[in-house]
């Protein structure tokens, strides 16, 4: 039987509640590691990886033998990684003659393997090769834009897949609203192919246009590189399922009979019942009623007082 260990010390009581589920989950961490071999494309481009998630990212340098993705049992070693580091997202490279400058982007649940896509580099050239103002040079920690562009990225299960992954590796922290002013970076990727991706890296820079919203220029900063997709692996139904539950505190209680409208905003239904006025029971004195009896009234006693008359004469 497993023995449970609960922490003894206030450091490890506040580590062990870092790791814990949250309501709002906070930027994932991304691990990265190195294979039986790697050339130095791959090298640079694991250590640039690393630079551009510099603030949420661990980087182990060792070689790991017993790491093969895609296979029976050669992804042990990457959970268990995964739950050493806390690290959600894994970026694994390897190289060999079969595949080389092979780069896995692999997604876990629960600190178990979720999804794989492997891509192959080519074209690549890093940040170094690049010469432009070091005072557009993107900020450790800020946010990105995304742009994708081709229509691979909507038809094409591969693309699709991996425009899944390269999002949840490079957006950092979901936040619900953004200053302008804060946004100095933007990745732009484009289907060349059905297999084939150019991806790049660019500064952002904002001047102005004469109205409210600024004329905004693209500076490629790097790296840049072609993204090949050799083998993705999709998520099982079941883990799927299991990992897109939402927690019952952020779910919403339907509101009945109210919509909202973005011109007329909140707008609500209010439904009466039939009014049934012919069943409706009229009050015994009714104003009306009197006013009849009283004309009546006041006839009769003109008719009796003219009838009185005629008698006396008589």
């Amino acid at each position: 039987m497993l023995q449970i260990r609960t922490p003894k010390t206030g450091r490890a009581k506040r580590e062990v509640e870092k790791r814990a589920p949250k309501i709002v989950e906070t930027g994932k961490k991304t691990l990265i590691l190195h294979g039986t071999k790697t050339s130095q494309v791959l090298n640079t481009v694991l250590t640039e990886i690393y630079h551009l998630k510099k603030d949420n990212a661990v980087k182990y340098t060792r070689r790991n033998d017993n790491i093969r993705p895609f296979e029976s049992g050669g992804e042990t070693s990457m959970e268990f990684y995964s739950l050493k580091t806390d690290c959600s997202l894994i970026v694994f490279g390897s190289h060999s003659k079969k595949r080389p400058d092979n780069l896995v982007i692999a997604r876990t649940y629960d600190h178990h393997i979720y999804d794989l896509v492997e891509v192959g580099i080519e074209n690549f050239k890093s940040m170094v090769s690049f010469s432009y103002d070091k005072k557009l040079a993107p900020q450790i920690g800020s946010k990105p834009f995304f742009a994708f562009i081709g229509e691979g990225f909507e038809n094409l299960e591969e693309l699709k897949h991996l425009k899944e992954v390269l999002l949840d590796l490079f957006r950092g922290e979901v936040v619900t609203n953004l200053n302008l002013a804060g946004l100095d970076r933007v990745y732009v990727c484009t289907a060349v192919s059905s297999n084939r991706v150019f991806f790049t890296h660019c500064g952002l820079r904002l001047k102005k246009s004469g109205s409210v919203v600024p004329r905004m220029e693209l500076v490629e900063v790097g790296p840049s590189m072609d993204l090949v997709v050799r083998r993705h692996r999709l998520p099982e139904d079941g883990l799927k399922k299991e990992a897109m539950k939402i927690a019952p505190e952020l779910t919403k209680k339907k509101e009945k009979n109210v919509s909202k409208d973005a011109i007329e905003g909140k707008i609500g239904k209010i439904y009466m019942p039939d009014q049934q006025v012919g069943i409706v029971p009229l009050p015994n004195k009714a104003k009306g009623v009197k006013r009849e009896r009283r004309e009546a009234k006041m006839k009769g006693d003109t008719k009796k007082h003219e009838a009185k008359k005629q008698k006396l004469e008589a």
